[in-house]
């Protein structure tokens, strides 16, 4: 699909036009007047849609996983109402985190690499969580009222290219027409920064973490990237200063001291996400045996040496490097991963099932263990049994494109074509191709076996038809 580029302008310009009072909740706020939330959760998941049409993801379950649990528990001490989060990982090592209308938050890869702590991860998400609780899109219309109303074009237009890989060429290109207007969105999104620090560190020191970590981790990126002519995303549309740093710092540090740093969790993550951005698993091997040679003690260089042997077909070495881990912390769920995966890869799929489910018994809800089970299922055969727990799964992350796609490749496994059909286009409208997510449905009504599941696609077909033409009405 090429939607991404022609669509962005018009996509932001929808939010500029004022809409009828009568139909907007009263909130209290001049925002309130212009765009209701549910107005931006919609025009976030059709944002989102396109994004994920474009842009490259990382579909780790593990990593996922920890995103979403992570940004949840920081929501609640945040100031956020509206908690219907969607959440989007791109696979890129570069450093950028982003908020968008409707609850969507964007981590690259490269997050978990720049961000040396979990209380520094943590201080970016809960800057990202401001901009949302503050409604700062919405807010960002109120001022272009008394401004040039296509500012929120370029707004947005510039987050959804920069994420899509567009750099500033991209960005230019889009928004070429529009230089006064972005000068004065500028000064805008300045005070939407500061006020986002002013809350993300009040959330931060909330939620247990150590707030000054947010002061250190702006410092290091600034001295980082003082003198790079084209610094990350993350610095051109969160731009670091000296007052800027000064003021987080005096911030912090009128609040109690202490606070969650770092955790082992974190580093065991940040180790994974590093070696998915390794060149090969043997650089990244040799990177990790380097830190294990100068401090042995370091579980996460460990943990990231045994994935880079198991990905390397070092087997035997990745269960010795495993082991260690094990022993210290036999119920740990990411090392249990580890193993199960290493035995999956050896073909031990009976040393596979016994670690899985005695983690299962642990962490029934975990949906990296249920998505390792359902793996060793194909594995080992049983291709019906993975698709009832595919589809039990699909029922509760039924905005997870990933899944649908594992669904649609098992249920062709097990001959259910009118099901092939039918999750391909539940895959298709998450990535937003609704064209071909109606045309599937087309497909598997022709192929259904009688009236009552004839029935039920034609109204889920309906139903995409609707979503459809909202989209197209957005997008006018």
């Amino acid at each position: 699909m090429n939607l991404l580029r022609p669509t962005l302008l018009t996509l932001a310009c929808l939010l500029a036009s004022p809409l009828p009072a009568s139909d907007l909740p009263s909130l209290g706020d001049a925002s309130s007047s212009i765009v209701s939330p549910e107005q931006e959760y919609l025009l976030g998941r059709a944002w989102l849609s396109l994004l994920r049409g474009q842009v490259r993801q990382l579909s780790d379950p593990l990593l996922k996983d920890y995103v979403e649990s992570s940004v949840y528990r920081l929501t609640e001490t945040s100031q956020l109402q509206d908690r219907r989060l969607e959440f989007v990982l791109l696979e890129s090592p570069h450093l950028n985190a982003f908020a968008a209308p409707g609850g969507i938050i964007g981590v690259n890869g490269g997050l978990f690499i720049h961000a040396q702590t979990e209380a520094e991860y943590a201080s970016v998400m809960a800057h990202e969580l401001a901009h949302l609780s503050q409604r700062h899109f919405a807010r960002g219309l109120e001022a272009q009222q008394r401004m040039q109303v296509p500012m929120m074009a370029a707004m947005l237009a510039g987050v959804v290219a920069a994420a899509a890989g567009a750099g500033d060429a991209g960005i230019a290109a889009i928004v070429s027409t529009q230089a006064a207007a972005i000068q004065a969105q500028r000064r805008f999104s300045r005070q939407n920064e500061q006020e986002a620090d002013r809350i993300g560190i009040l959330n931060l020191e909330k939620a247990g973490y150590d707030p000054r970590a947010m002061p250190q981790m702006f410092a290091r990126l600034m001295r980082q990237y003082r003198y790079d002519q084209k610094p990350p995303e993350f610095l051109l549309t969160h731009p670091v200063t000296e007052s800027r740093i000064a003021d987080t710092t005096n911030r912090a540090e009128q609040l109690a001291k202490g606070g969650i740093e770092d955790s082992l969790r974190y580093q065991l993550i940040r180790a994974r996400t590093q070696l998915r951005f390794e060149t090969t698993p043997g650089l990244g091997a040799k990177r990790f045996r380097a830190q294990l040679n100068e401090n042995a003690d370091l579980d996460a260089a460990r943990y990231g040496l045994a994935l880079a042997q198991t990905k390397g077909g070092q087997l035997d070495d990745a269960r010795s490097t495993l082991a260690p881990l094990l022993n210290k912390a036999p119920d740990e769920l990411i090392y249990n991963l580890a193993q199960i995966e290493l035995e999956i890869t050896a073909n031990r799929l009976p040393q596979a099932e016994q670690y899985l489910q005695r983690m299962l018994r642990q962490y029934p809800g975990s949906y990296p263990l249920r998505q390792a089970r359902i793996d060793l299922l194909i594995k080992q055969g049983q291709t019906t049994q993975a698709a009832k727990e595919l589809d039990q799964l699909a029922a509760q992350r039924s905005a997870d494109p990933d899944i649908w796609y594992q669904v649609a490749e098992i249920r062709g496994l097990t001959g259910n074509i009118v099901g092939v059909h039918e999750a391909r286009a539940e895959y298709f409208a998450l990535v937003g191709d609704y064209d071909q997510a109606i045309e599937q449905l087309d497909f598997a009504k022709r192929r259904s076996s009688n009236f009552q599941l004839a029935s039920r696609i034609d109204a889920r077909q309906q139903r995409l038809m609707e979503e459809k033409r909202m989209v197209e009405d957005m997008l006018r």
